[in-house]
């Protein structure tokens, strides 16, 4: 049976502890928050967590109801500046020190996170 990172960390629990912690600094950051159209941050906390859940080896939850992640595309319609994707990885910072993971594990998911902010910057203003 193969492990996966997924499983490693603690599988959904620890992801979900992860986002959540990641979308209370969202609620409160003035460049962010305009992003989020929603009222209520519970629907994009939910696809995050189930995107990061898939992402990593657990359920494919996330694919089976929106499809493809298509990222670049589903954030085309927002402004990602470098400041916003340092601000989305400040916040991230405070999810992945809310838990216990190894300093491997960490770095990992770090820097999986850290390329993701920057893939997603489609805008210099």
């Amino acid at each position: 049976m193969t492990t996966t990172f997924y499983d490693e960390i603690g599988g959904e629990e620890t992801i979900r502890a992860i986002v959540h912690r990641f979308y209370a600094g969202v609620a409160e950051d003035e460049v962010l928050r305009p992003m989020y159209p929603e009222e209520d941050l519970g629907p994009a906390e939910e696809r995050f967590a189930l995107f990061l859940i898939q992402y990593w080896g657990g359920p494919t939850t996330y694919s089976d109801s929106r499809g493809h992640p298509r990222l670049r595309m589903r954030h085309a319609p927002f402004k990602v500046t470098p400041a916003a994707s340092e601000h989305w990885l400040r916040h991230f910072r405070a999810g992945l020190d809310s838990v216990e993971l190894t300093e491997e594990q960490d770095a990992r998911f770090w820097d999986y996170v850290t390329h993701a902010a920057q893939f997603m910057v489609n805008s210099m203003e």
